[in-house]
C-alpha cells in the first residue's frame, strides 16, 4: 500500500513498522440496538479515528434479532434496499426492507424463514465473491460458529442453503471477521479467549481450514471484530470491547502469520454496547476483501 502512514499506536505485541493506506478507509459498522433499531456507524481511519453515525428507528421488535450476518445496502429508486441473513430465536431468516432517500424506513422488514436449529450458534457470517466485470465467477458461502466450538459451512444458491462441511476445535474463538474472499477460499481473522489472534483460511472444497497464528496475546478483550478491505491487500480492523463499551481501530497488513503488520489507529469516539454487530456492505462486486 502507498500513501498515508498510519500512527504506531499498537497493542502490546503488535509490530511497530508503519502501515500505509492509499486513501482514508472506513469500517461501515452496523448494529441492532436493544430497541430493535438498525444503526450505521462509519468508523473513519483519520488521526485520531472519527465516526459518522446514523440510526433507523424501529426496524425490528426489541430483542428479536440475536445474530446478524453482513447486510447489503443496494440503491433503488427513491432510496435503498437493505437485506441479509439474521437469526431470531431458534430460526434463521432472510431480512429485507426499503428506505427512502433520507435513510428512513419505508415499510417494516420482510422476514423469510430459512430454517431452524440456530439457538446454539454464537456467530454468523456470509461471504459472497463476484469476479470483477466482465468475469462471471460467483460463489456464496455462509459460516456459523456453534457454542461447542464446531464451525459450520454452507453454500448458498438462489437462497437455498446446502451443508458443505463442519470443523471441530474452535471453542476458544470469541469473534471472527472476514478479511479475504477469493475464487478458491475465504479467510477470517479470529481472536480467542486466551488472547491469541489467528487467521482461519477455509478452502472452497473438502479440505480442512488452515489456522495460522498472527499474535499470541493481548487480543482477548474484544467480543466483536469487524473488518473491511483497505488499499490493495490490507485490512482495516475494528475491535469492540462490550464490557467497557470501547472500540479500537487497527490497520492490518496482508496476512503473513506472526510477521503480519498491525498498527493501532487508537480508540474510537463513542460507546459501543449494542447487543448485535455486523458490517454494512455494497453489492459484492464492490466489497473487496484481499487481506489474505
Amino acid at each position: 500500500m502507498t500513501g498515508l502512514v498510519l500512527a504506531a499506536l499498537a497493542p502490546a505485541n503488535a509490530q511497530a513498522a508503519p502501515v500505509a493506506v492509499a486513501e482514508v478507509c472506513e469500517v461501515a459498522l452496523g448494529s441492532v440496538t436493544a430497541a430493535g433499531a438498525h444503526r450505521s456507524t462509519n468508523v473513519v481511519a483519520t488521526t485520531p479515528p472519527t465516526v459518522r453515525d446514523r440510526q433507523l428507528a424501529g426496524v425490528y421488535k426489541p430483542g428479536l434479532i440475536r445474530l446478524s450476518a453482513r447486510q447489503t445496502q443496494e440503491p433503488s429508486p427513491g432510496g435503498a434496499e437493505r437485506y441479509g441473513y439474521v437469526v431470531a430465536g431458534d430460526a434463521l431468516y432472510w431480512s429485507v426492507y426499503l428506505t427512502d432517500v433520507n435513510g428512513q424506513l419505508v415499510e417494516p422488514p420482510n422476514l423469510r424463514r430459512v430454517g431452524g436449529g440456530w439457538s446454539r450458534f454464537k456467530a454468523l457470517e456470509v461471504s459472497e465473491y463476484q469476479a470483477p466485470y466482465p468475469g462471471k465467477l460467483h460463489r456464496k458461502a455462509a459460516y456459523a460458529l456453534r457454542d461447542d466450538g464446531v464451525l459450520f459451512r454452507w453454500t448458498i444458491d438462489n437462497g437455498t442453503w446446502r451443508a458443505a462441511g463442519s470443523y471441530a476445535g474452535y471453542a476458544a474463538v470469541k469473534s471472527m471477521a472476514l478479511i479475504a474472499k477469493t475464487p478458491t477460499y475465504d479467510t477470517f481473522l479470529a481472536n480467542t479467549h486466551g488472547g491469541a489472534l489467528y487467521t482461519i483460511r477455509i478452502p472452497d472444497d473438502t479440505a480442512k481450514p488452515v489456522v495460522t497464528p498472527v499474535r499470541t496475546r493481548t487480543w482477548q478483550g474484544f467480543e466483536t471484530l469487524a473488518a473491511t478491505g483497505c488499499g490493495r491487500n490490507s485490512t482495516l480492523l475494528l475491535g469492540i470491547d462490550k464490557d467497557t463499551g470501547a472500540a479500537y481501530l487497527y490497520a492490518v497488513g496482508h496476512a503473513n502469520g506472526l510477521s503480519t503488520l498491525i498498527q493501532s489507529r487508537g480508540k474510537v469516539p463513542g460507546t459501543f454496547t449494542d447487543p448485535v454487530y455486523f458490517r454494512w456492505v455494497p453489492i459484492p462486486e464492490f466489497d473487496v476483501a484481499n487481506g489474505d
